[in-house]
């Protein structure tokens, strides 16, 4: 479970070393490796993605793309309260960023000048949606709807195979619903390094977007150049400002939101009312009794969790 830490002007700091190091360990190692895979993908193409699927996932699917009509039966295969969510989900997504889009423009002075701006989607766009530990849908509604309302011209996505040889249904059915034009079972370092250089299978992209563990993140690293990347993200992170008017049981599951991503994510509160720390930490065993990422919410919430127990701020600044 998360530890307690007291602010005293010393453990505070030791513990945010330690998120500090979580990375550091593991990195140069990974990336030799992740180098080695990018030259293989590279050389070699769709026969070095199957090796490393293979290796990696234990499996190898029938096809490396996944056909259209297996993403029709994905929705129609869905539970009706789920297929209901992710549709409200995407129209709710699609409302929002729609006004986000930046207006295209001319002006032509007298002089014969003219001045303007012209907005248009890149032409083909690569997704990574995560499916080795947990499978996430919503990956694939937040990145896709914004880029077909951006006018990306074609949205080609990898996803790893499950031990059936496919992969989630809902990710799937999201993938149709959201308009993706095609998609591959693949994934780790080797699906990032097909999407940058292209295989006989698998088409070259102009920019790559979407979460991944450490393999996928030192992939797009590396390859950042050859093409375009969303960003360089980290470990799933969240720090929780709480006072007295704030609710246990909500402050608690934005925490679990973001631990049970990985067991290298760090959930942090912080709050002067100790007694609000102990309510916490029960929500946090109730609520973590019913998630089915149980084992990983724990480990993570070992591993990075804490809770940060400050002086009143208040009446410090008094």
């Amino acid at each position: 479970m998360m530890q307690t830490i007291r602010a005293n002007g010393t453990d505070e700091f030791s513990f945010i070393e330690r998120l500090k190091d979580r990375n550091r360990e593991a990195n140069d190692r990974i990336t030799a490796s992740v180098e080695a895979i990018i030259r293989d993908v590279r050389l070699n193409g769709d026969a070095a993605c199957n090796k490393y699927t293979l290796t990696f996932d234990a499996v190898l699917p029938d096809t490396l793309e996944v056909p259209g009509e297996i993403l029709q039966e994905a929705v129609e295969s869905l539970d009706e309260t789920l297929l209901d969510a992710m549709q409200r989900a995407a129209a709710n997504i699609r409302d929002f960023h729609e006004k986000q889009r930046p207006a295209t423009y001319e002006i032509r002075k007298e002089n014969g000048i003219i001045l303007g701006r012209k907005c248009r989607g890149l032409h083909r766009v690569g997704l990574y949606v995560p499916g080795g530990s947990a499978a996430y849908p919503s990956t694939v509604l937040m990145n896709v709807v914004p880029a077909k309302i951006a006018g990306v011209k074609e949205i080609i996505m990898v996803t790893p195979p499950q031990k059936d040889g496919c992969t989630d249904p809902a990710v799937l059915a999201a993938a149709k619903l959201a308009g993706v034009d095609r998609v591959f079972l693949v994934g780790g370092a080797q699906a990032v390094a097909a999407l940058a250089y292209g295989t006989e299978t698998i088409p070259k992209v102009d920019k790559i977007v979407g979460p991944g563990n450490k393999y996928v993140t030192i992939a797009k690293r590396l390859l950042y150049g050859e093409v375009d990347v969303d960003m360089i993200a980290g470990p799933s992170e969240i720090l929780v400002l709480a006072d007295e008017t704030a609710n246990p049981a909500f402050v608690a599951a934005d925490l679990l939101s973001q631990a049970e991503h990985d067991v290298m994510a760090s959930s942090i509160l912080v709050t002067h009312i100790p007694e609000l720390a102990e309510s916490v930490i029960t929500e946090i065993g109730r609520q973590t009794e019913t998630l089915s990422r149980k084992e990983v919410i724990l480990q993570a919430l070992e591993n990075y969790g804490a809770i940060l127990i400050t002086g009143d701020i208040e009446k410090a600044s008094a």
